[in-house]
């Protein structure tokens, strides 16, 4: 049987499989500080202005939200984005 690693490798070129990845950590990061504050969806939309279905969308990865949207949710939770050096690796 193979790995989905391997399978991935072949399909996904490395900048997509970069891309994804950076897509999955922001998006992990947004869930987790939302369940660290408590917060569900739709507080969350309170909070920041953005309907709940988009926040739904955007932590299921149905959807690739703009990032002001990302900034928009991050906001509440007490977290920005950041731009840092790629750890080459």
């Amino acid at each position: 049987m193979r790995k989905w690693k391997d399978v991935r490798q072949e399909i996904y070129t490395a900048e997509e499989i970069r891309e994804s990845d950076l897509r999955v950590a922001i998006i992990s990061e947004l869930i987790k500080a939302r369940n660290e504050k408590n917060i569900s969806q739709r507080e969350l939309e309170q909070l920041s202005g953005v309907k709940q279905p988009i926040i739904s969308r955007m932590e299921a990865g149905e959807t690739s939200p703009q990032i002001d949207t990302v900034l928009r949710v991050l906001a509440p939770l007490g977290k920005t984005l950041a731009v840092v050096p790629l750890c080459e690796t």
